[in-house]
């Protein structure tokens, strides 16, 4: 049996499949009941985030004669009493989507509303901020072409009232399905006698009750001002029943267009500027896929574009979301959607997986260029690539696709069903091959949560029956294995229940080093008073490093099969396979640098384990710096290294340095380090290998600084001797702080390269544009406006004369780890690796380097005029943020 390593409780129980999401900048949200909460995996008892789901008032599609009442198509909702909010559906958006460069999270309710909500972190609270409501959209779409329906012109009105576009605050009292938004207990008890007392024989009010549709909407902050203000002003008129008179089909068919079912995102897609010359409302040419599934069997299909700036001083970062089109994609309920990217960054596409309660599962192909053209109703740009299974009795649970990124065209989906079974597809798109590699009955109960892991190499399933079990896919065959049960270091976690009664979600971190699964408690287990009101669920953690599997060929292991720890050599092999694999996956740059589940096994084997952990990290830095694994130790490992920094990409220097500081150096805070680091001293060290391992952190830093300084001495040259260049727009990066980097290197000179005095001496040449505003100004002190010296690039010191004594005072200011000016008292940027911060961000340039540039100048005058900027560390690599208080949540990427 596996064992977790942590676990949390939750206040509310969740009631749909993959209810659990892990995010790309690893926070893990959890649908339960009318809540979403937001968790951070390494603090899971500190604090989180919020979305409560509100009750949303009714879209006004239209009224229905009361002989109708009983009709096949209107019994849903004329029967449906239930009218309490809960969350049906979550999916995370790519990294980078927030004005923050954070996450976006799509919400789904039972009521069918689709929202979308990014991190409160300039707002000082808990609850997360609502961005735009994709519902609300699509009423605006449906209602401005009359539901594709091909009569425009209704027949006749109830009342003889025209049609009013709007959404009504007021109902009748004696509406059957009306269960208060907000109010008492006495409200909701006297409007529950009107149900039971209701009169079939008064028309009117009949037709007031029809004309209120299981979906609501409600005015959000991602809705246009003039349409707020126009249904404010139809609210009275609304509610004496000016809604057009249709038929019970109609009726039935428009309210399933606005009921949506699932949501999912897409990869972000970049697209090449010739292609996509769209930068409008301040977007880029990046762009993720939002898919909608509803009760119509239709997937609304919206583009939401990646900010083209990030800010964490306000939220006005605008968010540009454009409908795309309508695809028709079975002729029943949508129940499962996952999207996934295919092809390459010149051509790349999308890859969309539907299930239907019909029991049918397609697959859709959609070309970039494409989806940058809305197409309209019946004809989003998605064509048919399969159907894989046909229409049958079993509807589909849950879906999991996968593109493998060891090959370009193969495509893996996990087609998860209402009987418990699942079946996995493997396809070639390049040759429209597709293979049904097998079909098990896994559960007892529905398929309630399917993850891909390790590439595409495992496989986890988990059913409402509460069982959750692991595969290895081995060709065109699965064979189940058993999930790791040894922990690499087990926490010590709160009294929390261990009687469930099912799981409804399965989620992968980042790193795929740890699993995370949400399961109902069995609340008869537990005291009613006590632990039954705050334990309804719980979320689980494992460990899934150990696992076996074939997705490396097997490393030489000096472990005898004898346990060690309670592990065997098989396991430490695995173990010590999988870290590497994704630390060498890391370096790739389209995966963002989140490696908190890699960290935290490494500090656990530190503790448990440490020359276990040595000789991972001894691998690891003789395959990445030396170019091959030839039994060194480490300390001649550690000696050898920096001999090699010049041939070594930027990405592999960012690693080098998290590893250094969250693993080896992981009981030193940041701050010492830095200063050691900045004098370049390791004497206070107390070990040897501490010493080789700062001095080692030393030279990266360096490296990476005088990469950075490099790159914008020249740009400034290059920049001044061309007479059109103009400073750029917010997103895009621009030489600052070029007196403070010449200072650097003064104060360097003798441990610089040549190339950067070369440059600051061509510099020099222009002292008086040097001291102009745009580039340089005499820095001051920022509490009491003395000037400031440069004599350190992490901080500076002012010695402020006290005005009622002769005292003097002395302030500590934090420099900008860009453009290593004096921060100004605004928010800034914060790095959680090396706790540095910045007023400024570094060019996107600085990331992508191969190495150390043999000729910077040339280097920049071959680059585009404008430069991107990104909001990451130039010494870590992980994705900056603002600072938060203890109380508030906030990602750790480390």
């Amino acid at each position: 049996m596996a064992s977790r390593f942590q676990a949390v409780a939750l206040v509310a129980s969740p009631s749909y499949p993959n209810s659990i999401a892990w995010s790309d900048d690893n926070f893990i949200a959890v649908a339960s009941a009318h809540l979403v909460t937001i968790l951070n995996p390494a603090v899971p008892y500190g604090p989180r985030g919020l979305i409560r789901v509100p009750t949303c008032e009714p879209y006004p599609i239209g009224c229905v004669n009361r002989e109708d009442l009983f009709t096949n198509c209107m019994l849903p909702a004329a029967l449906s009493r239930d009218r309490r909010p809960c969350v049906r559906s979550i999916s995370w958006s790519p990294i980078g989507m927030a004005p923050n460069y954070g996450c976006l999270l799509a919400v789904c309710t039972v009521e069918g509303r689709v929202k979308i909500y990014r991190p409160p972190f300039c707002d000082f609270s808990a609850e997360w901020v609502e961005v735009v409501d994709i519902s609300d959209r699509l009423y605006d779409y449906l209602a401005k072409i009359n539901f594709g329906e091909l009569d425009n012109t209704p027949s006749e009105f109830s009342h003889g009232q025209p049609i009013i576009q709007g959404c009504a605050d007021e109902r009748p009292k004696s509406c059957a399905n009306d269960l208060p938004n907000s109010g008492t207990l006495k409200q909701y008890k006297r409007r529950k006698v009107n149900v039971t007392t209701y009169n079939i024989k008064d028309s009117e009010t009949f037709q007031d009750q029809l004309s209120n549709p299981i979906n609501r909407g409600s005015t959000t902050a991602g809705s246009d001002h003039e349409n707020k203000i126009d249904r404010r002003r139809t609210t009275k008129v609304l509610g004496n029943c000016t809604l057009p008179l249709i038929t019970a089909e109609i009726y039935a068919s428009r309210c399933a267009m606005l009921s949506s079912l699932v949501i999912a995102w897409s990869p972000v897609l970049w697209l090449p500027s010739k292609i996509c010359s769209a930068p409008e409302n301040d977007s880029s040419n990046g762009f993720s896929i939002l898919a909608v599934g509803g009760k119509s069997g239709k997937i609304s299909i919206w583009r939401i574009n990646v900010p083209q700036y990030y800010s964490i001083e306000h939220s006005r970062v605008p968010t540009t979301v454009t409908f795309v089109g309508l695809l028709q994609a079975h002729n029943s309920w949508v129940t499962t959607i996952s999207l996934a990217l295919l092809g390459s960054k010149s051509n790349p596409q999308v890859l969309l997986a539907s299930g239907s309660s019909d029991g049918s599962v397609r697959i859709w192909i959609g070309k970039g260029e494409e989806l940058l053209e809305p197409s309209g109703a019946n004809n989003a740009p998605f064509s048919l690539l399969k159907e894989v299974v046909s229409v049958n009795c079993v509807p589909i649970s849950v879906l999991s696709l996968a593109v493998p990124v060891q090959t370009m065209h193969k495509m893996l989906l996990a087609v998860g069903k209402g009987s418990g079974s699942f079946e996995v597809w493997t396809a070639d798109i390049s040759s429209s091959k597709f293979d049904k590699a097998c079909l098990y009955d896994a559960h007892d109960c529905v398929v309630t949560g399917l993850a891909w892991a390790f590439d595409g190499c495992c496989l986890y399933s988990c059913g409402q029956e509460n069982y959750v079990r692991a595969w290895v896919l081995h060709g065109s065959a699965l064979c189940e294995v058993s999930i790791p049960s040894n922990t690499p270091g087990l926490r010590s976690s709160n009294d929390l229940p261990n009687v469930f009664v099912s799981c409804l979600g399965v989620a992968a971190s980042p790193g795929n080093i740890a699993l995370a699964m949400v399961r109902n408690v069995d609340g008869d287990s537990l005291d009613p008073m006590y632990e039954g009101r705050l334990q309804k669920a719980v979320v689980e953690f494992l460990w899934i490093g150990g696992q076996q599997k074939d997705i490396l060929s097997p490393s030489s292991s000096d472990f005898t099969s004898e346990a060690f720890l309670g592990f065997s050599a098989n396991e430490l092999n695995c173990w010590e396979s999988d870290i590497l694999w994704y630390l060498t996956k890391y370096e790739n740059l389209d995966n963002p640098l989140v490696v908190w589940d890699i960290v935290a096994a490494l500090l656990a084997f530190k503790q448990s384990a440490p020359k276990y952990m040595d000789r991972i990290l001894v691998k690891w830095l003789s395959v990445t710096f030396l170019g091959s694994y030839t039994g060194l130790s480490i300390g001649e490992v550690l000696t050898c290294i920096p001999e090699n920094f010049s041939k070594i990409t930027s990405r592999q220097l960012h690693l080098l340095n998290i590893i250094c500081r969250r693993v080896i150096l992981s009981d030193v805070k940041a701050e010492e380090i830095n200063c050691k680091v900045n004098l370049g001293g390791s004497a206070a060290a107390k070990a040897e290998h501490l010493t080789l391992w700062i001095e080692l952190l030393f030279s990266s830093e360096k490296e990476l600084r005088e990469r950075l300084v490099g790159f914008s001495l020249a740009t400034f040259i290059n920049r001044l001797s061309d007479s059109t260049t103009m400073f750029s727009r917010p997103g895009f990066w621009y030489p600052v702080g070029v007196e403070q980097m010449e200072l650097w290197i003064a104060l360097n000179h003798d441990h610089v390269r040549d190339q950067l005095k070369v440059l600051a001496s061509e510099v020099r040449k222009h002292e008086i544009r040097l001291q102009s505003s745009e580039y340089g100004v005499e820095e001051q002190c920022i509490y009491c406006s003395e000037s400031v010296t440069f004599d350190s690039p992490e901080v500076a010191h002012c010695h402020c004369p006290n005005s009622t004594d002769e005292t003097v005072q002395i302030y500590q200011m934090a420099r900008c780890a860009v453009s290593m000016q004096v921060c100004p008292a605004i928010p800034l940027w914060f790095c959680k690796c090396c706790c540095r911060r910045a007023s400024k961000l570094p060019p996107e340039t600085l990331f992508t380097l191969p190495g150390y540039p043999l000729d910077f100048k040339s280097l920049t005058e071959s680059s585009v005029k404008e430069i991107p900027t990104k909001p990451l560390c130039p010494f870590c690599g992980i994705p900056l943020q603002r600072l938060q208080p203890d109380f508030l949540l906030s990602p750790s990427p480390v």
